[in-house]
């Protein structure tokens, strides 16, 4: 009996041992025992991975046994080749090369307006008319001068034909009769500068001085101004980059904000000199004005057509996500089951232009591959998905 009682003393003495409780995690922090804590933690690590390994495990498990599993629902399209056209959007002013302001020519009183504003001119027509201040009696007295030189002249002409007279007065008469013709020409042209007329068809577009007012050449004493409102032309700023693609005869889009309307035209000039302080070159693009709606420096928006792809992979913008070393990457369909269920897989691709809403794909991307669209910022590399796109 002793020996039993003995024996059972030392199993209990054995069990209390063996069972001694664990340090905990503060304990050993208490210690400021570097090595005891570095154990600690390799040992709490080592049991965290086999913790995660079992839960794998156990979820994969559960995935395979539970049939009303979730799996996330994607719709996703196919990749095909398309033509694809790039537009550069700039932005310029309407401009006309007709759009002038009318001097005087010759000091003097305006005399008389014949036009106003608004009114559809022709070229040479007589718009205004300055006083002469006597320049028409001078002329008159000139061409009497003029027409006893003629005479004078003429008979002098005769006579030395018939060997009659010195050559002296033959040479003096035609040296005045000459004199006297071109002194009544000059005059005629100041005469004539006392008319002002159109320099080319178009619309009086303001009546700057009124009947009465003194006028004379030089800065503000502009009398009309006048605007051709049937070639305008835009006239715009492209980066130097562009000079390769943007050239002479490239179809053009043109929208006027301000009117609401859109139009087509092409470029018919470009310019041969870059502009140091911005770096770019002007082009003209000529702008149809059947409504007669198109006015100078009105804003407007032209789209250039710089690049074409006849077999482009467009993509939308919006599917395409970028990780933490600046990488593009999509989502691609693959194993696709007959239940629509099927893995995706990250693809880095390289992109190009873009136009709208749409990327071209320069890389890693080919027709008929099958993308996740609608749920592709959702999903992760290698997660089953199910498939509903709409029929």
């Amino acid at each position: 009996m002793k020996t039993l009682y003995t024996v059972l003393i030392a199993s209990l003495l054995f069990v209390s041992c063996t069972k001694k409780k664990e340090a905990s995690v503060e304990d050993i922090i208490a210690t400021n025992n570097i090595e005891q804590i570095k154990n600690k933690k390799a040992e709490i690590e080592t049991k965290q991975l086999a913790f995660e390994a079992q839960i794998k495990m156990l979820n994969a498990k559960l995935d395979e046994l539970d049939t009303n599993k979730k799996i996330p629902l994607i719709t996703t399209f196919k990749v095909k080749q398309e033509v694809f056209t790039h537009f550069l959007e700039l932005q310029g002013n309407v401009e006309t090369k007709q759009n002038i302001l009318i001097y005087p020519e010759i000091p003097g009183i305006l005399e008389a307006i014949y036009v106003k504003e608004g009114q559809q001119v022709k070229k040479g027509q007589v718009l205004a008319k300055i006083k002469d201040g006597g320049l028409s009696d001078q002329l008159a007295q000139l061409e009497t001068q003029a027409t006893l030189a003629k005479t004078v002249f003429e008979r002098q002409e005769r006579l030395w034909k018939q060997k009659i007279g010195s050559e002296m007065q033959y040479l003096q008469s035609k040296a005045n009769y000459e004199a006297q013709t071109k002194a009544v020409a000059q005059l005629k042209t100041q005469i004539e500068k006392t008319t002002i007329v159109a320099p080319f068809d178009g619309t009086i577009d303001d009546v700057i001085k009124e009947t009465g007012t003194v006028v004379a050449p030089g800065p503000g004493a502009e009398i009309f101004r006048i605007v051709n409102l049937n070639n305008m032309y835009i006239s715009t700023d492209v980066p130097e980059r562009y000079i390769t693609s943007v050239t002479k005869g490239k179809k053009v889009n043109i929208e006027l904000p301000v009117l609401g309307e859109k139009l087509s035209s092409t470029i018919r000039q470009v310019g041969s000199f870059i502009n140091p302080n911005n770096r770019s070159f002007k082009v003209e693009v000529p702008v149809p004005n059947t409504s007669g709606n198109v006015k100078p420096n009105l804003t407007a928006k032209i789209q250039v057509n710089d690049y074409t792809n006849k077999a482009a992979i467009l993509i939308p913008q919006g599917i395409i996500s970028e990780n933490a070393q600046g990488e593009q990457y999509i989502y691609v369909i693959k194993n696709k089951k007959a239940t629509n269920e099927a893995t995706v897989k990250r693809v880095i691709i390289k992109t190009g232009k873009t136009q709208g809403d749409v990327i071209e794909v320069l890389e890693n991307l080919t027709a008929g591959t099958e993308i996740v669209l609608e749920g592709a910022r959702s999903v992760h590399n290698g997660q089953t998905v199910k498939v509903i796109n709409q029929k």
